[in-house]
């Protein structure tokens, strides 16, 4: 007998013109890790959630068909009766965490279970070292870099050691050996606990290898690499970073990192979690100034943040885009068509997809025109066609910038970037793609 399953499942979200899930049928086993793929928009988060039971209790909507869980209709069942048959490990950690430090943040959910108190704090532990956490577990929250972070809400599912787990893009921020343990960790979660897996995922490689099945939502294409060019040695320097080194606090982010961007050329940034890299980003954007050495730069920079769905005002995406712009509504929807989202300028941000939400943000840059360009994790929840798409558009628009791209999707950065510049426990290091 399946633990979860969703019959006809049809959902739309308040004011939406289509629906979000059309007739989705899906049964889930005690014991199997299902591979949800399919493009940006086209409902896996929202399935996702509808295993949750926070579609529609949370979202609203209108809501056709069935969902059930372990035996309760989540239609009648309140997610936080779910909570412990159910864990789930959304796109954006930041919005997840409710705590200050890591060691409570992790204990919470095993609170609210009434777990006995003598247990709590074993799992917690256990959990954290389970996904290679464990020496944060004093940390506090606010100090932790997005990897960092991930690791700790995907330690706080773990520790509920539930019957379904529901992964949503979990390995988002996670730097690739990072990602393989965790992987490794869930489809032994899976085969050894009887736990049922449902992963959502944009970087499908790793995770093809262990799933059991794979479901579809939508059309799923692969991408292909777009020739890469050479580097431009000779062309005018945008930004130099000497020696540079910051710290949050007393706590050392960064220690004597260089870097130097030139005009025309995109560098991908690469490195383990917690090795600097947005700091770094930071510092060649101006956002940050250094504590020690120097950052020259020539012209204007423009920043995307690793979440910035979190920083979007306006109601409609048009206007979000024309803040950029100086208003110019033309040249915003001219922006939002580069990007894949033409036709979508009266949508309110709040109600694309995640990853339409992750293009509607790299709009708001684009249209800036910046002399450089920094891009944090932009390949976070989108789909292998966005992907092709946005190195294609990133390189047929390079020569009149540098650019700049933090990334842990090894196949993106190859596929976009003139040289790749790693950082490690060392001084960042230069090396030309193969």
């Amino acid at each position: 007998m399946a633990l979860a399953s969703a019959e006809a499942l049809t959902f739309s979200y308040p004011g939406a013109a289509r629906p979000a899930l059309d007739a989705v049928d899906l049964e889930l086993e005690p014991g199997e890790l299902v591979l949800l793929l399919g493009r940006s928009g086209a409902g896996k988060s929202t399935l996702v959630r509808a295993f949750a039971g926070l579609v529609p209790h949370f979202h609203g909507g209108r809501f056709a068909g069935r969902v059930v869980v372990s035996g309760r209709d989540t239609r009648r069942t309140h997610p936080a009766d779910l909570a412990g048959t159910v864990a789930t490990v959304f796109q954006d950690p930041e919005d997840q965490v409710v705590m200050t430090r890591v060691a409570a943040e992790v204990a919470f959910g095993l609170e609210n279970l009434g777990t006995p108190p003598e247990r709590i704090l074993p799992r917690a532990h256990a959990a954290l070292a389970a996904v290679g956490a464990g020496h944060l577990v004093e940390r506090r929250v606010a100090e932790l870099s997005g990897g960092e972070l991930q690791r700790v809400c995907l330690a706080s599912a773990l520790a509920l050691e539930p019957d379904l787990l529901l992964l949503d893009e979990p390995t988002s921020q996670l730097d690739p050996e990072a990602a393989e343990a965790f992987l490794d960790l869930v489809a032994r979660l899976a085969r050894e606990r009887g736990t049922a897996v449902l992963l959502s995922e944009q970087r499908p490689a790793a995770a093809l290898e262990r799933a059991d099945r794979v479901v579809t939502l939508g059309s799923f294409c692969a991408d292909g690499p777009p020739e890469v060019e050479e580097p431009r040695a000779g062309a005018e320097l945008v930004c130099r970073v000497e020696e540079a080194s910051f710290a949050y606090g007393e706590r050392p982010a960064l220690t004597a990192a260089s870097l130097t961007l030139r005009r025309g050329e995109i560098v991908a940034l690469t490195g383990p979690n917690g090795s600097g890299k947005t700091t770094l980003a930071k510092l060649a954007a101006g956002l940050l100034e250094p504590a020690s050495g120097r950052v020259e730069r020539e012209g204007s920079a423009a920043f995307l943040l690793q979440d910035p769905g979190r920083y979007l005002v306006r109601e409609r995406a048009d206007e979000e885009v024309a803040l950029g712009a100086g208003g110019d509504l033309e040249r915003a929807r001219a922006a939002l068509a580069e990007v894949g989202l033409a036709g979508l300028d009266a949508r309110h941000p709040r109600d694309l997809s995640s990853g339409e939400r992750e293009r509607l943000a790299l709009a708001t840059v684009l249209v800036t025109e910046p002399d450089l360009l920094v891009l944090d994790e932009p390949t976070r929840g989108i789909d292998p066609e966005r992907k092709a798409e946005l190195a294609a558009l990133l390189r047929a628009r390079a020569c009149g910038r540098a650019t700049l791209v933090v990334t842990h999707d090894r196949t993106f950065a190859a596929a976009v970037a003139d040289r790749e510049v790693s950082l490690a426990a060392a001084p960042a290091r230069e090396a030309a793609l193969a």
